[in-house]
């Protein structure tokens, strides 16, 4: 139907209309030929049009640029609403590979965190065990130095009773224990 329109209007233009400027309406559903629902919509345009008669051709006209008009607006809704959604895939996108970041970074440093506190815990516990050995080589002096005290207070204890009974079998005094009392 719409390759037929084309042959039946070229013969009605007339040689003082521009070919580029088509004065004619039908020329412009020719180029919408490609898509069937607008043909439909400016050929229901038409019917009413064609009723009032010398102004069929400006309403027709008007009709089609307005179905043209809004063609355009819903091309550019659907073109808007394409950026939207790719814009709002990139962010979340973006986000994503932000978070996946982050967490890495997180896991990071908590495993340099964990190496830490394994590292201190074993220094700390080769630290206590020091100490431990300190606080054992400590209690071991201690009962050395004890011991000694105890040998050494037996050995004068001995020699205090040798002393004594040298004394008694001789009748003398100390002399020591006389310079004590009586100074």
């Amino acid at each position: 139907m719409a390759t037929n329109l084309p042959a039946k209007l070229e013969p009605e233009m007339t040689p003082e209309t521009p070919p580029e400027k088509p004065v004619d309406p039908p020329t412009a559903p020719e180029t919408k030929a490609d898509d069937p629902k607008p043909l439909a919509v400016a050929e229901k345009a038409a019917a009413p049009v064609e009723k009032k008669g010398s102004k069929s051709s400006l309403d027709r006209d008007v009709a089609l640029a307005e179905v043209e008009k809004e063609k355009k607006l819903s091309f550019i809704k659907a073109w808007e609403e394409t950026e939207k959604t790719k814009a709002e895939n990139k962010a979340q996108k973006e986000l994503s590979a932000i978070t996946s970041w982050e967490n890495t970074k997180k896991a990071d440093i908590e495993a340099k965190l964990k190496q830490i506190e394994e590292k201190f815990e074993k220094k700390k516990a080769e630290y206590a065990e020091k100490m431990k050995n300190k606080v054992g080589l400590i209690h071991k002096q201690a009962e050395e130095k004890r011991a000694m005290v105890e040998a050494k207070k037996g050995e004068d204890k001995l020699k205090a009773e040798e002393l004594a009974a040298k004394y008694r079998a001789t009748g003398t005094v100390p002399k020591k224990l006389i310079g004590c009392f009586g100074g």
